[in-house]
């Protein structure tokens, strides 16, 4: 067949591969022997649901082979195999997800970047060693054996095979050494065992390889030879089936990295086995930050599902709740069918028990790393945090009960993390609600006027950073009894019976000229009053009942829904401490007509304070001018 050339994409990202230098292009083996596991569960499930295709487990196994007269390295499957088209599909493109960040990342490495294993590039790491790569393959449903060889970016060509076993071989042939890269250890028996045992030692299948014994020679008892014996190189005992006691923390943690395709540790390890009406044995791990697709359509949450050691389903996402969607690992049960499906999966009374069963076991794990290790729950909580919240916010609150005490928020007393309940237990006894103020940046939110009362009265308040927290204090509406309170909404109750009074007095006393305020900004309010909030600020904008300011400027940057129109019912409050107080009386004296730009003026100035737009900037510039002109 005619040669065909790789994607543009694809070919630059094998050229930076082939050409660039690794710390680590060992790696190469793990994800080859990690592509022919996965072939020979296939086959293994294909055999358990297809009478035609059946095949004895002890025929399921991979095979090294070592040519080192040809320089060559041949790894070999007995898996499900591939066609032509699957070929064309597995082989033709690199990284279909990821491939742009991957390519990025290539492009800036340097020489002690270790970036293979980051992006799932699988197959095509095998080109760090090797300068051409034949693929013979022959697969279990189709009775025409083909083979595929590139040499890299140059392209590929599929071509018809005679080849009866059902498998896929991989040939190698392997890059000529240099004085920096010693190529043919990958030939070499002790190189071969230390990668097996590293990366591929609970790989379920046999790994087989003729390696090198000494038995005495039959002709003299006091010499040995050597000769070539065929040996299975890893323990193929799955991890979470040893007992706890003897797993090493580096285990787990390579099991995870290889499994799961992360170059990072996990931050936590859940492992654990329920025997009862319902037994399983789960190794969930929670990464230490999130995937780089985690908050996009892309990304599919889910559980490995093995029923009786048998592979069923890659993303069991029916094992997860939403709000853990972040959680990956495995669950392995002999107490489910092994011809269940996934529309069987979703409706199987015994699976939604187990997901129940799961979630209350990850939510444990979550409780005892925030008690236990603060500092890794807030390195975890940042990274999710938000998918946290977004569990109590969605279904109207279902699950407020179960993840309030999971959630966290940046406080005004010192911008640290904390807890609702740590801010509920240490709340002065006459502060009645918990207090919270929007916004992107704590030093943004730190200069709201609206906040000086609340610090006098030395009320910690909660920062929302993220433009979805209100939302999550809106469906809680309370936690422990204590309603969340916006600094920005204008029922806010701090004062005192004194102060109310004097604010009642100067609100009488100003009665005509707050009208006419109110009268000159039209409907942009539903009222201009005195504000007792105010510290040295002149004024402020509050919210009435319903949509907040937040909840505003959220609607108004919504690229999904730009032009709502959806507004908060303001309220201007006016500082009566403040020199500009005395100002507008005397304008509203003297000049009741010039009243009007004042309070359009202070108007605009609040809302940019607040952080909300204004509808004229130019015209805004102008009215100021004049008055500066004005004074002179």
């Amino acid at each position: 067949m005619a040669k065909k050339q790789f994607k543009a994409e694809s070919r630059r990202l094998l050229e930076l591969m082939i050409n660039s230098i690794y710390t680590n292009k060992e790696i190469f083996l793990r994800e080859l022997i990690s592509n022919a596991s996965d072939a020979l569960d296939k086959r293994h499930y294909l055999s358990l649901t297809d009478p035609e295709c059946k095949v004895a487990k002890k025929d399921l196994k991979i095979t090294i082979e070592r040519d080192k007269e040809n320089r060559r390295l041949i790894i070999a499957d007995s898996g499900i195999g591939m066609n032509q088209e699957e070929l064309e599909k597995n082989l033709g493109t690199i990284a279909k997800s990821g491939s742009a960040e991957f390519r990025a990342q290539l492009e800036k490495a340097e020489k002690n970047i270790d970036i293979i294993g980051q992006f799932g590039v699988g197959f095509y790491s095998a080109f760090m060693v090797a300068k051409k790569i034949t693929v013979e393959t022959h697969s279990a449903r189709c009775d025409q054996a083909y083979s595929w060889v590139s040499s890299g970016e140059d392209g590929y060509v599929i071509s018809e095979i005679d080849k009866p076993e059902i498998g896929t071989r991989i040939i190698l042939d392997l890059k000529d050494d240099t004085d920096d890269e010693k190529y043919s250890e990958y030939l070499e028996e002790f190189k071969i065992r230390e990668l097996i045992r590293k990366y591929s030692d609970y790989v379920r299948y046999p790994i087989n390889m003729n390696v090198t014994k000494s038995i005495p020679d039959p002709t003299d008892d006091k010499k040995t030879i050597d000769t070539q014996e065929e040996e299975t190189l890893n323990s193929m005992i799955p991890l979470w089936k040893k007992s706890k006691s003897k797993i090493k923390p580096e285990e787990y943690n390579e099991f995870y990295k290889q499994k799961f395709n992360d170059w990072e540790n996990p931050a936590k390890v859940i492992h654990y086995t329920v025997e009862g009406s319902l037994s399983y044995t789960a190794l969930l791990f929670i990464p230490s930050r999130a995937p780089f697709d985690f908050y996009y359509q892309t990304y599919e949450p889910g559980l490995q599902l093995y029923s009786k050691g048998v592979f069923i389903l890659d993303k069991a996402k029916d094992l997860l709740p939403d709000h853990f969607r972040f959680v990956v690992g495995l669950i392995d049960s002999d107490d489910l069918n092994l011809n269940i499906s996934r529309e069987i999966l979703q409706q199987d009374r015994q699976v939604r028990a187990l997901a129940r069963s799961i979630e209350k076991k990850i939510q444990s794990a979550l409780e005892e790393m925030l008690k236990e290790d603060r500092d890794a729950y807030e390195h975890f909580f940042d990274s999710f945090g938000l998918n946290l919240k977004y569990g109590i916010y969605k279904d109207y609150g279902v699950h407020k009960e179960q993840l309030q005490d999971l959630i966290m928020f940046r406080s005004s007393k010192d911008g640290s993390y904390v807890t609702l309940k740590e801010y509920t237990e240490r709340m002065p006894e006459d502060q009645k609600a918990i207090y919270y103020a929007c916004g992107k940046y704590i030093e943004d939110i730190e200069k709201l006027p609206v906040l000086e009362k609340i610090r006098d009265k030395n009320y910690e308040v909660l920062y929302f950073l993220d433009e979805r927290d209100e939302f999550v204090a809106q469906v809680m509406r309370d936690y422990d009894g204590h309603t969340f309170q916006s600094v920005n909404k204008a029922d806010i109750d701090l004062d005192t019976e004194e102060e109310k009074k004097k604010k009642e007095e100067t609100a009488a006393e100003n009665k005509d000229m707050l009208e006419a305020m109110k009268e000159a900004l039209k409907d942009n309010v539903k009222e201009v009053r005195i504000s007792s909030r105010l510290k040295d600020d002149p004024v402020c904008i509050v919210a009435d009942e319903g949509l907040s300011l937040d909840m505003e400027r959220y609607m108004a940057n919504d690229p999904m829904n730009p032009n709502s129109g959806m507004k908060a019912v303001k309220i201007l409050e006016i500082n009566p401490d403040h020199a500009i107080f005395g100002k507008l009386k005397d304008v509203y004296s003297s000049d009741p007509q010039k009243l009007a730009e004042y309070a359009e003026v202070l108007y605009d100035q609040a809302l940019l304070i607040q952080g909300l737009p204004i509808d004229d900037p130019v015209e805004y510039a102008k009215k100021i001018t004049a008055l500066m002109i004005a004074a002179q």
